[in-house]
């Protein structure tokens, strides 16, 4: 019987699967499942595992006590990716002390979302894989991909992680995964450096896949690596930020290796092959930016004005350029702040990094790089507004002109707490917080009757993200306020998983069921909640939870 109950689910039939395991799990994490193992071949059964992407629009048993009712959305702990003891305790911890049963059932399905579903290839320093004479894709390796797309975001794989850093050192198995991390994305670093997302690690026998878009890109990559090759500082940022989130988190040297010095080398060519301005200073002549990008394409936003070159950038800022932003839509003005801001903070805490290391001469080139940046961005990224008085621009050119805006994804001027560039009691990030959380100051702040938060062009002008909203509860004081956001993001997650975006007037209209990054955010919300404000989550009087 259950032979033909898997020969079944082969085909497909989320219908089945909804049944089936609804009908093993029970109350407490479907632990039922576990004993439909014994006595199974574990790589057999994973064979007979339902896609994610179809799994997670299906509503599963058992649901949640509060009056919502979310559904239980993690997969058979036969079909997960990874599997770590220490998130499954944190798990049940934080939820049974939760108030509101269905943020804790959210949370139950969102922190271990990236381990359960994203983990498509993953190898130790021990066991064998393929090996290459340059050294390429030595000792532990993991591809992350971001979802419901069979790619790496350098990006989204790093957010996709950030929420199991401080558990790694408490996890060799978790701390593997992190290294391995680090070091697939020094490789991905090294083969194309102005590349945004890519394909499966060569040594790991997937195939790769086609992201369907007509792009002309110089440099030009290899599309059998590569799945798409946007240009965006913040995804370089994002590599050093894993290693600096590891590093902080376990007191690891272990990803300094060959590879990664490579890496930062790479990263250190194209800063100063981006912060070149369109026109020569001395001469005034035009010098051809070294990336250039266009697609064949309807939709402004996916490709780079004139002729695939950008528009203008000034001399003398100190700002790094960004042809896309995290969204990867294509910038208007090159100069992205909160990507240039991301990366000055990051730059410096790798200097720190590698003066532990007894790197001195590499560690102050990168100390004074980050100042230069972090200078650039006070100098030229600050503007007056009549209304809100100084603020974060969004973008601006060298020239004096500014994008006054802000987008959900990350980086965003929204983050720049949390990015560590500025503490959220700062006046011009205040004026620019309250600027960007109102809809007379962001186009991209949008409000319906249904949701409300910051969106973006990437999704449309009805669309605000979730993301959004959680960035606003993590970077606010205010109890009311971060009530609110919870509250409304609760509300618009009735499959029990952090959608990419919601349509404002009807949260039944949304992008993407299946989105790690998103889910990691949650959960990335409620930990810092549980440490910082107990008593919004557990009830008046509770003790922080706070992982050591």
């Amino acid at each position: 019987m259950i032979l033909s109950l898997l020969t079944h689910a082969l085909l497909g039939s989320s219908f089945f699967w909804n049944g089936f395991v609804g009908a093993l799990e029970d109350t407490k994490h479907g632990s039922n499942q576990e004993a439909l193992g014994f006595g199974i071949d574990g790589e057999r059964y994973k064979t007979a595992c339902p896609d994610y992407k179809h799994y997670s629009v299906v509503p599963h048993r058992p649901l949640s006590k509060g009056p919502l009712a979310l559904p239980y959305q993690r997969p058979s702990p036969h079909c997960r990716t990874f599997s770590s003891s220490l998130v499954e305790e944190i798990i049940e911890e934080i939820s049974a002390r939760m108030e509101d049963k269905d943020l804790a059932r959210i949370f139950e399905n969102a922190f271990p979302n990236t381990l359960d579903t994203t983990v498509r290839w993953h190898v130790d320093s021990t066991e064998k894989h393929k090996r290459y004479r340059d050294g390429s894709w030595e000792g532990a390796q993991s591809f992350i991909v971001t979802g419901d797309i069979n790619a790496e975001w350098l990006r989204d794989s790093t957010n996709q992680l950030a929420q199991y850093q401080a558990l790694a050192k408490k996890d060799k198995r978790l701390e593997t995964l992190i290294l391995g991390a680090i070091n697939t994305q020094a490789e991905y670093v090294i083969e194309s450096p102005y590349c945004n997302a890519f394909q499966p690690p060569p040594p790991s026998g997937e195939p790769a896949v086609n992201n369907g878009q007509d792009d002309t890109v110089h440099p030009a990559y290899e599309p059998s690596r590569v799945f798409e090759c946007k240009y965006e500082l913040d995804s370089l940022a994002h590599f050093l930020a894993l290693g600096n989130q590891f590093h902080n988190s376990t007191g690891s040297k272990a990803f300094l290796n060959s590879r990664w010095y490579i890496a930062l080398d790479t990263i250190l060519e194209v800063l100063t092959e981006q912060a070149k301005p369109t026109f020569n200073s001395a001469t005034g002549k035009f010098e051809k930016n070294e990336y250039l990008f266009r697609r064949m394409t309807n939709r402004g936003t996916e490709t780079l004005s004139l002729s695939g070159i950008g528009n203008p950038l000034g001399a003398g800022t100190g700002l790094i350029r960004s042809a896309f932003r995290p969204s990867d839509d294509a910038t208007i003005l090159g100069f992205f702040i909160p990507a240039n801001a991301m990366m000055a903070v990051e730059l410096k805490r790798t200097a720190e990094l590698l003066k532990s290391a007894g790197k001195d001469a590499l560690a102050g080139r990168l100390k004074e790089q980050g100042e230069t940046i972090e200078k650039g961005v006070w100098e030229h990224g600050v503007v007056t507004n009549k209304i809100y008085g100084e603020v974060f621009a969004f973008e601006v050119d060298g020239y004096g002109s500014s994008i006054l805006m802000d987008d959900a994804n990350l980086p965003s001027l929204l983050a720049l707490p949390l990015l560590g560039f500025v503490d959220a009691n700062n006046k011009v990030y205040r004026n620019t917080r309250k600027m960007i959380l109102d809809r007379a100051g962001n186009p991209y702040c949008l409000v319906g009757k249904a949701f409300s938060g910051v969106g973006g062009p990437h999704v449309g002008l009805q669309h605000a993200w979730p993301m959004s909203r959680l960035v606003q509860a993590m970077t606010s004081n205010d109890d009311d306020e971060i009530k609110q956001v919870l509250n409304n993001v609760r509300d618009t997650s009735k499959l029990g998983l952090i959608h990419e975006s919601v349509n404002v007037g009807r949260v039944a209209d949304y992008t993407r069921s299946w989105f790690a990054w998103a889910n990691s955010v949650f959960a990335q919300t409620i930990l810092d909640l549980a440490a910082r404000k107990p008593h919004l989550i557990f009830g008046e009087g509770a003790k922080p939870f706070v992982i050591a």
